[in-house]
């Protein structure tokens, strides 16, 4: 079962490039391997909130106007495994680069 927030989350900071505030007062870290997909969000951003099963993360945020870019988030106060990112990250870079 999805759990969702209503989209009218706002963004209300997003001055540290994996931590970003929302309205209800909620805050996220954000995945490493989408920060650049935040870069072009604004404080008007809608966002929602949905719980998500994933080994690394545990909700997505999701940008309400087009619902195409999703962030993995977890909460701001918790931190990844950094051996198991490292892994992530490079086991994405190598999956990008056969698909270029």
């Amino acid at each position: 079962m999805v759990e969702r927030a209503r989209p009218n989350l706002l963004i209300t900071r997003h001055d540290a490039s994996d931590n970003v505030e929302l309205s209800n007062g909620s805050k996220w870290r954000i995945w490493p391997g989408d920060i650049a997909i935040t870069l072009g969000w604004l404080p008007n951003t809608e966002i929602e909130i949905s719980r998500i099963d994933d080994e690394m993360c545990s909700h997505v945020l999701i940008n309400y106007s087009n619902r195409s870019q999703r962030v993995r988030v977890i909460k701001a106060n918790e931190h990844w495994p950094v051996e198991k990112v490292r892994r992530e990250l490079k086991s994405s870079t190598r999956v990008k680069g056969r698909l270029k």
